[in-house]
């Protein structure tokens, strides 16, 4: 385990950083430097929460902030100025690890005296909790509509309300969302799932800040770099893809990405496409079990016009290669797809049961990601639509790492300024 040598407290030191990541002397800026804890069972740069746990705590160090990590294991190298402490992970059952981490990573919270803790998942004591997904409640009432009525749905219910590691989850998120907590949730979405499950927080405790991607890899190209992409895909994963031909309808292409492609809809969506124009194609990237979808194309009708392409690792070039991108999802915090989709010069469309669905027209929003009729109708709109305006971030729109540590500052020297002498705590 890697560790750094701890910086001046916070009443000796008004730190600023330079432009390689170094502290320097910042006393014009007025911002007070602080030891902060975050906590992620996994200090990692795989999986959204942990990659932004580990980005935050660069940014937080590069401040000149004192920051430790408190996590169960650590699997990426400790970034300059960043203490990660790794309380241990025992062999077991989920519910077993779960309490484990819970416990040491209170106790390391006692012992730290820090001026500001931040939760990023599920921790018995924190100033700050950071909402990534909604509460446990809401993501399995909305998960399981994507299942077939009748047992496969009651079995997974009892199986999820009667498991250990669950029912100590809600334990711990009915402590963290109490009257005096404070909550930064990912989208306005979220924010009204969570003070919905969760009647005692107060609506002004709880804030937005939408994760911002980089959307400067992500740019709408002309029609030949569209053309382009589409050769490009089609070589890579060994795709025969149609082609335009002298008069019959160019094709139509339309994208879906996902690792779980029942909860993002891909079985509707396939309906949807059968009851499309012909010109009408579906590419489907990521995804572990494409078998059971590919045989019911198979058995709609659509050879030739649905296509499985796996894993995608060039994703602008995907977006590039599209019309319009499509998201049914029954549950998504806060979709990134769709911000790239749109940044790639996409018609979009997406459930309203995704956060990023926000920053769509209300035409685009579909109420019920399981109505194939519904959403045949929107893509038939999209496809007759044409390249949408190019997209630009809404300015009112909090969002991205800048925004999230400029949150915790405010918070940290509202904290700090209660403990210099003269002042009221």
């Amino acid at each position: 385990m890697s560790e750094r040598t701890a910086g001046p407290g916070p009443e000796t030191s008004l730190l600023d950083a330079s432009p390689d990541g170094a502290a320097k002397n910042g006393r014009a800026t007025g911002r007070i430097a602080g030891r902060i804890a975050l906590m992620l069972p996994r200090y990692s740069t795989y999986g959204g929460v942990e990659q932004f746990g580990y980005r935050l705590a660069k940014a937080l160090a590069a401040r000149g902030h004192s920051v430790d990590f408190i996590c169960a294991r650590q699997e990426a190298e400790t970034s300059p100025g960043v203490r990660v402490l790794a309380v241990g992970r025992p062999p077991g059952s989920r519910f077993l690890k779960l309490l484990w981490y819970l416990i040491r990573a209170e106790r390391a919270v006692r012992r730290g005296r820090y001026d500001l803790t931040l939760s990023l998942g599920k921790t018995w004591s924190q100033d700050i909790s950071r909402m990534g997904g909604g509460p446990l409640s809401v993501f399995w009432e909305k998960s399981e509509q994507s299942l077939p009525p009748g047992w496969p749905r009651f079995s997974k219910s009892l199986r999820r309300r009667l498991s250990p590691v669950n029912l100590l989850s809600l334990l711990v998120e009915r402590r963290q969302f109490t009257e005096s907590s404070e909550v930064i949730a990912v989208s306005h979405l979220v924010r009204q799932w969570l003070l919905k499950a969760h009647p005692a927080l107060k609506p002004e405790r709880v804030s937005v800040v939408y994760n911002r991607p980089d959307l400067e890899r992500f740019t709408a190209p002309s029609p030949d770099e569209r053309d382009a992409a589409r050769r490009f895909l089609a070589e890579s994963h060994g795709l025969s893809l149609p082609e335009p031909e002298s008069g019959r309808p160019d094709p139509v292409f339309i994208g879906t990405a996902s690792t779980n492609f029942r909860l993002k809809g891909l079985e509707p969506l396939i309906r949807a496409v059968a009851l499309l124009p012909g010109n009408a194609c579906l590419l489907a990237a990521g995804g572990r079990d494409s078998m059971r979808y590919a045989a019911l194309a198979k058995k709609l009708g659509l050879g030739g016009r649905v296509f499985f392409l796996g894993r995608v690792d060039d994703m602008p070039g995907f977006y590039r290669a599209l019309d319009v991108f499509i998201l049914p999802t029954y549950y998504d915090a806060c979709s990134n797809a769709v911000l790239e989709a749109l940044a790639s010069g996409c018609r979009v469309i997406s459930a309203r049961d995704n956060g990023s669905a926000f920053f769509l027209d209300a035409d685009s929003v579909l109420d019920d990601p399981g109505d194939a009729a519904a959403m045949a109708e929107g893509l038939r709109r999209a496809m007759l639509q044409g390249p949408p305006p190019a997209f630009a971030w809404p300015d009112t729109v909090e969002s991205g790492l800048d925004a999230f540590v400029a949150r915790l500052e405010e918070r940290l020297a509202e904290r700090l300024s209660c403990r210099t002498p003269g002042k009221n705590p």
